[in-house]
């Protein structure tokens, strides 16, 4: 009997029809196993991700492997993203024991769910002697198995233990930050370290903000180099936007194909911010086509957006995106093909599998000649249109809450650079506006989603899919991120109940998530109990849940002057200040809400009768030092404590500009707010 019928996640609905016995994660198949006398086999992976589907292919769906698996264990099956606390657990022993980690995570547990053999992909005929292995030591060898389970349950304890060393993040620390990471740095084809290589998005927001700080010319030029050669490789889709969630070799050529939600948030975040501190026309293209895939791709109406977008199209990696050159030829004849040819590095040899290539933008087009603009948006446009018409890629429909606020936060400021850029006369105009239109839409709607749908009795759930809410409680990085959402939503709308919302998800999370040394774990104090409370601080493929709760936070008290909110931050920081001293590349977010601390944040309230419109408006959107909060309207508008006791002066707008709690005096004119915010 295959109990996932009924389940909310697209991974395990994948594995319903599978002869395997398989039991979601629940205290019912715990007991099992423990009537029984078996172990457990917990068996982790996500929807999107391609050695998943070959395992599933190769054992799951296999009769004779199946047969030797509900024999001898009780097997439960995982969906990480709806269940990152029990994958942050497994996956910190399948660390400990093997030294590397990755999906599909396959883990051999006692009744009591202590892990004590695991691993991660297995072939068919490994996974054969692997089962009958495990089954023998258990029958066998059992003391020898429960101490060699205990011992990973003792070094998993450690690794995620809260307390230790704190300190507090200051300029110095970061500075050192910025200076490791430009040690790290790939100075011929961007980005850190070698083959995979994964978009560093977090980092480069930290570069950013330490850019805008500092002055630092190196800081800026990372970004852009890295920003650059992403853009132009097969990271990303040259022809509907989008990034894939990593390149297989050093240089950006050959992507793993899923797209995933919280990637393509947070590169929208970077290329906007470059584009404000640049006005950079690369970056201002790949951050109105990363906001149009989220918008058309990923979103769904009436609903949140998808979590990804799968790297098989019909069990086949690749299938819709790579192109041969008689392909090319075939859709736009032969003098249009050669020239797609040329532009995307479209070869006789190929990049990828059977002479096929990964289309990659060989020359700039952006600064192009008109012309040449024009014959390349028109290349781009058919070749689209004729892989519209290829099999599809399948994709995750699960909401997942710590995703969608990532992706509410970054619209929002991609509408507001986007405002202040705005040009009638740009030959693109009317497309980024539609985009604008489109993205602003989805944003409000994945919003209202989370609140409606996702908050259940004043508590945040993780996943939701068609409008129904799954039963897995939201992890510290759903508050955080959800929270900071919402205060960037508060800041774009004006909105009241936007900040209301937040604030009501950081007292719970103050409450219920806080450790005793001012950090935080990730799963609540009565959220089901696991081998170990989860506490990771480091930031990885998204936040930690401890940086994304500390964004929330600062932003918070920047919009209501709450210091207690600010103070939790500090401490929550000075828990991972260590960690931003010794290990750079895995603190990027920590390190770029570090950077709004530092900054202040600066708090610049504008007062006026036209938010839309008004220069003061534009002028604090431009010039704001990172972190900073913006909140324009009326005076005293209801729900926004920033405006509130804020007059206009001598009848005009009016820009107030705090720092830290500390005001300077109202300003009037353009110039004069500049001034203070420089």
């Amino acid at each position: 009997m295959n109990r996932l019928a009924q389940a909310t996640s697209p991974y395990l609905l994948q594995h319903a029809d599978n002869p395997v016995d398989w039991w979601p994660w629940c205290e019912e198949a715990f007991a099992e196993a423990k009537r029984r006398d078996v172990p457990v086999l917990i068996s982790v992976g996500y929807a999107a991700c391609h050695w998943c589907h070959v395992m599933a292919h190769e054992s799951f769906e296999n009769e004779a492997v199946a047969r030797l698996m509900n024999d001898d264990f009780v097997c439960v099956k995982v969906d990480r993203e709806e269940r990152p606390d029990v994958d942050a657990v497994y996956m910190t022993a399948t660390q400990a024991m093997t030294g590397q980690g990755g999906w599909p995570m396959t883990v051999f547990a006692t009744p009591d769910g202590t892990p004590f053999f695991c691993g991660t992909y297995f072939p068919r005929a490994n996974f054969i002697r692997l089962l009958g292995s495990v089954a023998a030591a258990w029958r066998d060898q059992r003391d020898a198995v429960l101490r060699q389970g205990a011992a990973v349950v003792e070094a998993i304890g450690g690794a995620q233990a809260v307390g230790g060393v704190t300190a507090p993040l200051t300029a110095e620390l970061l500075d050192a930050a910025a200076a490791q990471l430009a040690q790290e740095y790939d100075e011929t084809n961007g980005g850190f370290g070698g083959a995979p290589k994964f978009p560093p998005h977090m980092n480069l927001l930290f570069l950013l903000r330490h850019h805008r700080r500092t002055g630092s010319a190196r800081s800026l030029e990372i970004v852009r180099h890295t920003a650059e050669a992403m853009a132009r490789g097969g990271l990303n889709d040259q022809l509907a936007g989008g990034f894939a969630r990593y390149s297989v070799d050093g240089h950006w050529t050959v992507p793993h194909f899923e797209k995933m939600l919280y990637d393509n948030a947070l590169l929208l975040r970077v290329y906007t911010q470059l584009w404000r501190a640049t006005g950079d026309r690369l970056a201002r293209r790949v951050a109105r086509d990363t906001a149009r895939f989220l918008a058309d791709e990923l979103h769904r109406a009436g609903e949140g957006f998808a979590s990804a977008l799968d790297a098989d199209t019909e069990g086949v990696e690749g299938l819709t995106y790579v192109w041969t050159p008689a392909q090319l030829v075939e859709v736009l004849g032969e003098s249009d093909g050669r020239f797609a040819a040329d532009l995307f590095t479209v070869t006789e040899q190929g990049t990828f599998e059977e002479g096929a290539s990964v289309l990659r933008l060989a020359r700039d087009v952006d600064d192009a000649d008109p012309a040449v603009r024009a014959r390349w948006r028109d290349v781009v446009g058919r070749l689209l249109a004729a892989r519209d018409t290829r099999p599809q890629p399948a994709r995750d429909d699960k909401v997942v809450a710590a995703w969608n606020g990532l992706a509410i936060t970054a619209i929002a400021e991609f509408q507001q650079v986007a405002a202040l850029y705005a040009d009638p006369a740009d030959e693109d105009a009317n497309l980024m506006e539609g985009v604008v239109i489109v993205a602003d839409g989805a944003m409000r709607d994945a919003a209202e989603h989370l609140a409606a749908v996702h908050l259940v009795d004043g508590r945040l759930r993780r996943v939701s899919r068609d409008r129904v809410v799954g039963e897995p409680a939201g992890v510290l990085e759903d508050y955080g991120c959800v929270a900071e959402a919402f205060c960037a939503l508060h800041q774009l709308t004006g909105e009241g109940r936007w900040l209301s919302l937040a604030g009501e998800l950081l007292d719970v999370a103050l409450a219920r998530f806080a450790a005793p040394d001012g950090g935080f774990y990730d799963t609540a104090d009565d959220a089901e109990r696991l081998v170990t409370r989860p506490a990771d601080p480091t930031d990885n493929a998204t936040p930690s849940g401890r940086s994304a709760i500390v964004a929330g936070l600062v932003a918070y008290a920047a919009l209501t002057g709450e210091t207690r909110y600010r103070e939790a931050a500090e401490r929550a920081l000075s828990t991972v200040a260590p960690i931003v001293d010794r290990h750079a590349r895995f603190t990027g977010y920590a390190a770029t809400v570090g950077e709004a601390l530092l900054s202040g944040p600066y708090e610049i309230a504008v007062v006026t009768d036209d938010p839309a419109g008004d220069p003061l408006v534009a002028a604090a959107h431009r010039h704001a030092p990172p972190g900073a909060v913006v909140v324009a309207g009326a005076p005293d508008q209801p729900g926004v404590p920033l405006l509130a006791d804020r007059p206009l002066v001598d009848g005009r707008p009016t820009a107030y500009v705090c720092r830290g709690f500390v005001c300077q005096r109202p300003v009037t004119s353009v110039d004069e707010l500049v001034a203070q915010l420089g």
